[in-house]
Parts: structure tokens; C-alpha cells; sequence
């Protein structure tokens, strides 16, 4: 059995005006809003068992027929805050897939996560650098450090790069973690600090990279399941802009392959 959690609290304010009115998640890329694309996604992969943690207007999720987990404190807090506002939805019999809001994926993407056995599995994109370079002038703009062992265990995250050789790989903001390892999970949460800042930030405004990395550091087995592209991020409205003239000019599909949804 696994449950799924989409982290969708947050305005999206680099969306705005577009998010003015709505949540980041319902927010429309080629017609469908990418809370709805993920979803399909998720249900082609064989998974029914799907949660949205909501903030910011989460009434109109929840009024779409979505089950909705509320962080009301979505304005002063982070996605680490917001995913342990659904733990009673971690559960030791069940596997969680934990994932961002803002982000769409083939279901391949996902099998793949599915397929790992790790306490803890994380989907990273090989590809990355091509991805980037599409989106932006300079890949190290925006990218994080990403470092991985020769079995494929993720040893470092989420840091400011110095170069490409500190990146193998990009996280895209998506994990599972294994129903035997919910309960540490959840013990190691609750064991933090609330009074100290993680990679400059505060408790309640940690990173999710920060977790896992705590995680990291208190040495679980992190495991990185590779892929290649088949996903994207829709942060700002130029990532809007740019795969609408990439629809228009047959170059998106080369990075995300949505057909499954015309089929469906």
C-alpha cells in the first residue's frame, strides 16, 4: 500500500498574477492545471490513495474533490512544516510518496521511484544540465549540489554549487520514503532543534533538501533513482512561457512526454 502527498501550501508569488486568485497547483500549463496533470500521472502508476497538504486558498482544492490536509501556517512556514502537518497520515504498513506541488512527471518517472526498496528514495535527473540550459542562460543559476557514492546513495544536497563537478545529478522534488522507516522518520523530526537554523534557515522555513540531508547526516540510506528529463518545473511565469513555445515549436515533448494524458 502507498499514500501519496502533494505539497501544494504555498501562493507561488513568482506565478503571480496568475496566482493571485488560485494556489500554485491549479495554475494551467497547456490547458490543465498541473495539480490535475500530476494526479493523472500518479493514477497511471496504479496509486488512488492521494492527499494534497494545502495553505494558500486550499478551499479551492478542496472543492475540486481533493482530499485536503491544511497547514495553516503556510504563510511563516516551509515545505518540511507543511509535510509533517499530514503525519498522521505516516502510517508503518504504508510507503509515502511526498511530492511538490509545482512539479509534473510521466508516470515512468514515478514507476521508477515506485521500484526503488530504500528507507528512502529520491528521484534525481541525470539530464539535468540540458533541462537547465533550456530554461536559463546559466545552469548553475539555479541548481544545487548533488552528490552521489558509486551505489547510488545521495551523500550531499541542496547546497550552492562551485562548479558542475558538484553536480551529478538534479533533485526534482520527489521521494519515498518506506513504510518500515516512517516511524524513524518521524523520530527524527520531532529529535530536531527547533531553535537552530539549517542551512540559514530557521526551523519552521528549513529547506525539504535540509531534511534530507539531516537525514543524510544521521547516515540513512538516501538512494538516488535516476532518470532522465520526463518531468518539469513550473516556478515563474517565463518557465510558463518558455513550454508554451516549446509546445508551439514540437521541442517539449523531447523533455516531458504528456501523451498519456491525451489518451486518457
Amino acid at each position: 500500500m502507498t499514500k501519496v502527498l502533494i505539497l501544494a501550501a504555498g501562493q507561488g508569488t513568482r506565478l503571480a498574477p496568475l496566482t493571485d486568485d488560485r494556489p500554485k497547483c491549479l495554475v494551467e500549463l497547456d490547458g490543465r492545471s498541473l495539480l490535475a496533470r500530476q494526479v493523472a500521472a500518479i493514477r497511471q502508476a496504479g496509486l488512488d490513495d492521494i492527499t494534497v497538504a494545502g495553505g494558500y486558498r486550499a478551499e479551492q482544492i478542496e472543492a475540486l474533490g481533493y482530499d485536503v490536509v491544511l497547514n495553516e501556517r503556510f504563510a511563516e512556514t516551509n515545505m518540511v512544516a507543511t509535510l509533517f502537518t499530514a503525519r498522521h497520515l505516516m502510517t508503518c504498513g504504508e510507503d509515502l510518496v511526498v511530492s511538490y506541488g509545482d512539479i509534473v512527471y510521466e508516470p515512468r518517472v514515478l514507476q521508477a521511484l515506485l521500484a526503488c526498496s530504500a528507507p528512502a528514495c529520491v528521484v534525481v535527473d541525470e539530464a539535468w544540465q540540458r533541462y537547465w540550459s533550456a530554461r536559463m542562460p546559466n545552469p548553475l543559476q539555479d541548481a544545487e549540489t548533488l552528490k552521489l557514492s558509486p551505489d547510488g546513495r545521495i551523500l550531499e544536497l541542496g547546497k550552492k554549487p562551485e562548479s558542475l563537478a558538484d553536480i551529478q545529478a538534479q533533485y526534482i522534488g520527489l521521494i519515498k520514503f518506506q513504510a518500515a522507516a516512517i516511524p524513524t522518520l518521524l523520530d527524527v523530526y520531532d529529535s530536531m532543534d527547533p531553535a537552530a537554523i539549517y542551512d540559514g534557515q530557521s526551523f519552521d522555513k528549513m529547506f525539504m533538501t535540509s531534511l534530507l540531508q539531516y537525514l543524510i547526516d544521521s547516515e540513512w540510506h538516501m538512494q538516488s533513482v535516476p532518470v532522465s528529463n520526463g518531468w518539469l518545473e513550473v516556478d515563474t511565469l517565463q518557465d510558463l512561457q518558455l513550454y508554451t513555445q516549446m509546445r508551439e515549436n514540437g521541442a517539449l515533448d523531447s523533455f516531458y512526454e504528456d501523451t498519456f494524458l491525451r489518451a486518457a
